[in-house]
């Protein structure tokens, strides 16, 4: 496909769409919702194929009402819309009423707080259409740089945006991308991180199920910039819906001559596969991803060398996860200036949270970095539900920390969130209020971890098992003040001594509760008790008293 067949096809899509004097645009994550479908055929009942369109997207920002319907030209959302809603709706389209008992006034309120760029255009694309995708601009980045900028180009405007790694390092993405341009090898590869492996976290598999098109562009982008010819995305087996659009995707963009030999007729070649990972936590490693892909076993290797030199088949790769590719075709679409303008000094852009737990509103957000963790909570969360109080929010996963009310105000970003003891992470939120046990929640993560382990080496291997144990006799009553300075120290050792990134940030939730939440570990060893009264230690005094 040329860049004026592109071009073509996008003016088609949206001369189509002007055709229809309404739209309704049904969001629903259920693959078995068959809401659209039971539309579809009261349309087709009404007589009204030529003046309604029905389009499934596939999320909206409110996962806890959905389905979702949103009419336009009216920009009227209606929230848990089921079959027996049908005849209501269809009324009022031909009364010009709005359905009261329906509305949701809340989603567009939540959006007014909101910067979209990796989630822009998603409540409008149907995942399983490339021309929904071209029609609001897709891989119209992709063509100017084939046909009008140089890799080199490409690289500079990547570097320019001050676009970080959004999978948790925060590493500077021009940087990486400029160091595998600059290896020396034959083939190089472009690896897309969709292990998503964090309890809690969905906002890579969100992504890659309502808009997998802006992945693969962004994929594409990339492999033009660093000189390789071949991708893959590496994919947990447990998310089906998101596997079956990115095959899709992949078939129709190969079918528009996207995807394949010699692309916008400008002689790049490039190609995508999937790799299906079995569910190993620490294949979100990048090196213990490669190893996967290769057929290896997932574990990980010392660095150097590191991938951009020595990767996939000991060629140069590029690895980086689904929102950070997400982040490329606006970039070169609107201009790294327009990118940098975004967010803070050091930490530019935007940046999607999943929210989960004891929170209002649970779902997606995208809002600029920089923001203050209240606001996400309380604005776009809803606040605590049930009338209960705030007690600590979980950052980053099994690698961040638990931030308490007193930093609520913190600035949302790589540093500052550093400094209270957590991390940025790929974007996982979980909320706590006064019902959580912080031991407990520090014992669940530190489970996790000791679960998830590879065994490859011995301070990791033992060391979660070991603080594992010593956090349940702790909640089971049995716990000393020795055991904190024991828990201590092992952090300082797995910090120090691990091979990877799993061993070295597995005792960050641990440390950030002893910091904050030092008198609950203190309650339960000298009084006995757990505060929240979800331990064990709790049910066993309940029952002697």
């Amino acid at each position: 496909m040329t860049p004026e067949e592109l071009h073509d096809l996008c003016t088609q899509e949206q001369e189509a769409a002007e055709q229809y004097p309404h739209h309704l645009y049904v969001c629903s994550s259920d693959p078995k919702s068959i809401l659209a479908k039971d539309l579809r055929q009261e349309i087709k009942k009404r007589d009204k194929e030529k003046t309604i369109c029905v389009h499934e997207v596939g999320f909206m920002g409110l996962g806890a009402e959905e389905p979702i319907v949103r009419v336009e030209p009216q920009q009227v959302y209606y929230q848990r819309v089921g079959a027996e809603d049908i005849d209501a709706l269809f009324d009022s389209l031909d009364s010009g009423k709005s359905i009261e008992r329906l509305a949701c006034e809340t989603l567009p309120e939540l959006l007014k707080h909101q910067r979209l760029v990796v989630l822009d255009k998603n409540d409008r694309i149907n995942p399983n259409r490339i021309e929904d995708y071209i029609a609001c601009g897709g891989y119209q980045a992709l063509m100017r740089a084939l046909t009008e900028q140089s890799p080199a180009q490409v690289l500079e405007e990547i570097t320019q945006s001050g676009l970080r790694g959004r999978g948790g390092a925060g590493f500077p993405t021009g940087l990486k991308w400029n160091l595998v341009a600059k290896a020396q090898g034959e083939k190089k590869y472009v690896v897309c991180n969709a292990d998503e492996g964090d309890p809690g976290a969905f906002m890579d598999r969100m992504i890659l199920e309502c808009n997998p098109h802006r992945v693969l562009e962004g994929m594409l982008l990339a492999g033009y910039a660093v000189g390789a010819s071949q991708g893959y995305i590496y994919i947990r087996a447990e998310y089906p819906l998101a596997i079956k659009r990115l095959r899709l995707a992949i078939k129709q963009a190969q079918r528009l001559g996207l995807l394949g030999h010699r692309i916008g007729e400008v002689g790049f070649d490039f190609n995508i596969e999937l790799r299906l990972g079995a569910g190993a936590f620490v294949c979100g490693e990048e090196t213990a991803l490669l190893g996967s892909i290769a057929g290896r076993r997932g574990t990980p290797r010392p660095r150097p060398p590191y991938p951009a030199e020595r990767g996939l088949w000991n060629a140069p790769t590029l690895i980086n996860n689904v929102e950070t590719f997400a982040n490329i075709a606006p970039i070169m679409k609107h201009g790294s200036a327009w990118f940098a303008n975004i967010g803070t000094e050091k930490s530019k852009g935007t940046k999607v949270f999943a929210l989960a737990g004891r929170v209002t509103y649970t779902g997606l957000v995208e809002v600029p970095m920089g923001v203050p963790l209240r606001d996400i909570i309380f604005k776009l969360g809803g606040g605590i539900p049930n009338h209960c109080e705030f007690k600590a929010v979980q950052t980053g996963g099994p690698s961040g920390g638990c931030i308490p009310a007193e930093h609520l105000d913190i600035s949302v970003d790589y540093d500052s969130l550093a400094q209270v003891g957590s991390i940025m992470g790929s974007g996982g939120m979980i909320i706590m209020d006064e019902t959580s046990c912080m031991v407990d929640v520090a014992k669940f993560f530190m489970a996790f971890c000791c679960e998830e382990s590879c065994g490859k080496c011995i301070p990791c291997r033992v060391g979660t098992s070991q603080m594992y144990h010593i956090l349940q006799r702790i909640t089971n009553g049995q716990g000393t003040l020795y055991d904190l300075e024991l828990l201590e120290e092992l952090c300082d050792v797995m910090q120090n001594t691990s091979l990877c990134g799993l061993g070295q940030t597995a005792p960050n939730p641990l440390l950030s509760t002893l910091r904050f939440f030092r008198h609950e570990y203190l309650a339960h060893i000298l009084d006995k008790q757990c505060p929240a009264k979800v331990c064990k230690i709790h049910k066993v005094m309940e029952a002697v008293s």
